[in-house]
């Protein structure tokens, strides 16, 4: 095979793989959305594994809105409550992480500018 096929391969199997990634996405969003009832979804999937190419078309187009409608309370947000319980892991002994600061002081690695910052951080994140 010469340089051109490769390339093409290359490209069909790029498109393939983003075509069965839609594919998944929207049986994904079919079982997700709790509008539809059985009946409906079993159309969409029958409508699917037949004509699999338009289907996730016209599924794009009819029904696009609503998938992202769907997927967004599903992000991930950070909140306060999860910045604190990751605090409260990162510093889960405030003594712990303050000898360990002090024997990194004593052994030069560290200044004591950088020990008490440590130290401040330690004991902010407890109380």
């Amino acid at each position: 095979m010469d340089l051109w096929s490769w390339i093409w391969w290359f490209i069909w199997m790029f498109a393939w793989v983003a075509y069965f990634t839609v594919l998944v996405y929207i049986v994904i969003d079919l079982f997700r959305d709790h509008q539809l009832n059985g009946w409906a979804k079993a159309l969409w999937l029958i409508f699917l594994l037949i004509v699999p190419f338009i289907a996730g078309l016209v599924y794009l187009i009819a029904r696009g809105q609503g998938m992202s409608e769907r997927n967004q309370p599903r992000q991930v947000e950070y909140t306060e409550d999860d910045f604190d319980r990751i605090r409260a892991q990162s510093f889960a002994n405030p003594a712990d992480e303050i000898a360990k600061a002090k024997a990194l002081r004593d052994q030069g690695a560290i200044s004591d500018g950088e020990f008490e910052a440590i130290k401040a951080k330690a004991l902010g994140s407890k109380f």
